[in-house]
């Protein structure tokens, strides 16, 4: 995807990636992290995502930023999930936010770039206890991609 994005660092075997957010709240460091799971036979990854607090060490995926970037950050996740499927093609991602209305802003984020996400994901979203193809205009609980084959 050609969309401004932050650089970001790889740590932990590639399950931790790091950027930071720069806009008039000041720099501002975030952490995605691929958690595996593991559920009847299959493993996938769990995507975490937050905000680092500089005094406890820990990630915060309630803390609100507010730093103005919010397609820049989320062009970047994009990003980080494409890089992170380039060593694991074949685990499904599950993504679901902290919030529903943070679910709500990834869902809307997949729907403005579905054309180029698509080429890359397949994209599932979960509603009523059942995954399906990824449609616009659906509300859904959460999401599971997987790397297409080249």
């Amino acid at each position: 995807m050609n969309l401004d994005k932050y650089e970001f660092i790889a740590h932990e075997l590639i399950l931790e990636y790091e950027f930071v957010s720069d806009g008039p709240n000041n720099k501002i460091k975030k952490i995605v992290a691929f958690i595996p799971q593991y559920s009847d036979g299959i493993t996938y990854f769990n995507l975490g995502f937050g905000d680092l607090n500089q005094v406890t060490g820990k990630v915060d995926d309630f803390a609100v930023s507010d730093n103005k970037d919010t397609e820049k950050i989320l062009a970047t996740i994009a990003a980080i999930v494409l890089h992170f499927t380039n060593y694991f093609p074949d685990h499904h991602i599950y993504v679901k936010g902290s919030t529903p209305s943070r679910t709500r802003l990834y869902q809307m984020g997949l729907a403005a770039h579905w054309d180029e996400i698509n080429l890359a994901l397949y994209v599932f979203g979960l509603k009523n206890d059942e995954w399906t193809p990824f449609r616009k205009n659906v509300n859904y609980e959460a999401f599971l991609a997987l790397r297409k084959k080249a």
